[in-house]
């Protein structure tokens, strides 16, 4: 018996007021919500999904850190993050992991500064601007990096 692949879905700061925070820009469904329609989609493709959210930088490296050798992959919604961190860039490249990254709305049709990603540069590829099915498809990019060869 194979063990079942396990992925973490890591999301960073203000994520966790998604329904309340500038429904306009992030919609109105909740991050709980997101979790269990990622849930739903991992185990639809036999994938274990650990979904997790922090306001704070460090934590975040520090799963990412766990993350190797632990998960066949990451995907992340780094928040603010994704914009000013080079220590959640220099964490996500040295997990040696798939990474996707997403976000709920479409960050290039945003202020200017919000076309810059860090987190890009570690990332097999970006989902945005679906809200919740952002999620979705990045699990289903997640499940064709780590399908066996």
């Amino acid at each position: 018996m194979t063990e079942t692949p396990s992925i973490l879905i890591l999301n960073g700061p203000n994520l966790n007021m998604l329904g309340l925070r500038e429904p306009a820009i992030y919609g109105r469904d909740t991050l709980a919500d997101i979790a269990d329609a990622c849930a739903r989609s991992a185990a639809a493709h036999g994938i274990g999904a650990d979904f997790r959210q922090s306001n704070n930088e460090g934590e975040l490296v520090g799963w990412i850190q766990e993350a190797r050798g632990t998960r066949r992959g990451i995907i992340i919604n780094a928040g603010a993050y994704t914009h000013t961190s080079i220590a959640i860039l220099d964490a996500l490249l040295a997990s040696e992991l798939p990474i996707v990254e997403v976000h709920l709305s479409n960050i290039f049709r945003r202020e200017e500064f919000r076309h810059t990603s860090y987190i890009s540069r570690a990332a097999s590829g970006v989902i945005c601007g679906f809200g919740l099915s952002s999620y979705v498809l990045a699990i289903d990019a997640m499940a064709r990096l780590i399908e066996p060869a």
